[in-house]
């Protein structure tokens, strides 16, 4: 698996000075992923969630499932 950070502001900054600090998801891409169509998900996990999005669309829709349930899925898909 690789990984990418990507950086963003905490949804708790504003215009007026309340500048927040970053933060950044550890994606990690699968190994089945590759330029020859074998494209997969990323996974991010985090302490309450595990973060989920496409790796063809780095900036697309990200969605967000709790640790149990994910784990879940992949013990189901394995």
């Amino acid at each position: 698996m690789s990984s990418t950070l990507r950086w963003f502001k905490s949804s708790y900054s504003n215009a007026s000075g309340g500048d927040c600090i970053e933060v950044a998801f550890d994606w990690r891409t699968s190994s089945h992923s590759n330029a020859s169509g074998g494209e997969c998900v990323e996974v991010a996990a985090c302490p309450h969630s595990v973060h989920v999005r496409d790796s063809k669309v780095s900036d697309g829709p990200v969605f967000a499932v709790a640790p149990d349930a994910w784990s879940a899925f992949v013990t189901w898909a394995e």
